[in-house]
């Protein structure tokens, strides 16, 4: 088990090294792109509307200002968990036809061969479209997922014991997010990626631990998404390509 931790956090590393080749560089400012748009958006449009609703409540008063000061710093952790889960599906969602081509890339590089759907990869419309669909169906299972979570976090008392599962979940959930790129790519549907996936619980959780801590990191988290594509076709070709 330990050993399957290590292995898919260290995914993750080699694909920032992967994403840094002169081959691959090109497909990352795509990604760096969205990243710093919806990212840089959602913190001034954030930051803005909670400084009127501070202003219009909370007039300058020395006795309140460290009041003031308090309540910004419980909105900055919201706004980060926020930011978190809000940037990350967007710019995914944006991003997800040319994750694709950028998976198909990475497993051409460690393998020397395309994957089977490397034709339809250049048919657009067809890639945009299935890429989109795909999507839609991990943001649906997501949900399913993080919206029982969510009305557990309002019991008081819970939110010790729901916290950590939380975090369980979000790497669960990132990792599907990631390796779903290159197994599609070979034609996988997502009910059978969480199957092999399940099969190497550990594996999976490792690597999605080092996109969770990664996002959370600036500078870093704008380069998370590239490299997590990358990483989760190296933990593909490597550990799950083969039926087990």
């Amino acid at each position: 088990m330990i050993k399957d931790l290590y292995r898919g956090l260290r995914c993750l590393i080699i694909g920032f090294s992967l994403i840094r080749q002169r081959g691959l560089r090109r497909f990352i400012v795509l990604p760096l792109t969205v990243n710093v748009l919806v990212f840089g958006a959602l913190l001034w449009f954030g930051g803005d509307w909670f400084a009127g609703v501070l202003d219009q409540y909370l007039p300058d008063m020395l006795d309140i200002a460290v009041l003031k000061y308090a309540i910004w710093i419980v909105f900055g952790g919201a706004l980060l968990l926020i930011a978190f889960y809000t940037f990350t599906l967007l710019a995914n969602f944006i991003a997800a036809p040319f994750n694709g081509v950028l998976a198909e890339r990475v497993e051409q590089s460690l393998t020397g061969n395309k994957p089977p759907s490397s034709g339809r990869v250049l048919a657009v419309f067809t890639t945009v479209f299935e890429a989109l669909l795909s999507e839609i169906r991990k943001l649906l299972y997501l949900l399913a997922w993080m919206l029982p979570f969510a009305a557990l976090m309002l019991v008081p008392g819970l939110a010790v014991i729901v916290g950590p599962c939380w975090f369980l979940l979000s790497c669960w959930l990132l990792a599907l997010e990631y390796v779903d790129y290159p197994a599609s790519n070979h034609e996988i549907h997502f009910k059978e990626l969480r199957q092999r996936l399940r099969s190497r619980r550990a594996l999976a959780l490792g690597f999605g631990a080092a996109v969770v801590v990664g996002t959370v990191i600036p500078v870093v988290n704008l380069f998370v998404m590239p490299a997590a594509v990358a990483g989760g076709t190296v933990l593909w070709v490597k550990e799950l390509s083969r039926k087990t």
